[in-house]
């Protein structure tokens, strides 16, 4: 989507980044920390393997294809159910309160 930009150099507005897939939000002029900030603290409230797991088959998927990426996916899947992450994320659904994810 951006080969035309990055060979005519053309210049673009946010609304145009976002319609060509290059940004996944546009927010008002002086808002960018704060969206950003709170996508962050969205992800840092996810369960860590799980986020790094996440990253790991995107970067396959990107670098080795699809089915690198499902092959990895499946492992992963694997090893994530049996932690202790997973339980928690189990037990706090069950109980209705927010997960406490410790990394294991």
């Amino acid at each position: 989507n951006a080969m035309r930009w990055l060979l005519t150099g053309d210049v673009f507005d946010a609304a145009e980044a976002l319609r060509i897939g290059l940004v996944q939000e546009v927010t008002e002029p002086g808002a960018q920390k704060d969206a950003a900030l709170a996508i962050a603290k969205t992800i840092a409230s996810r369960a860590p393997l799980g986020v790094r797991a996440t990253l790991e088959s995107s970067r396959a998927m990107l670098e080795d294809g699809p089915d690198a990426a499902a092959a990895l996916l499946l492992s992963q899947a694997r090893a994530l159910m049996g932690s202790d992450d997973a339980a928690e994320g189990l037990r706090s659904f069950v109980e209705r309160r927010d997960a406490v994810f410790k990394g294991k």
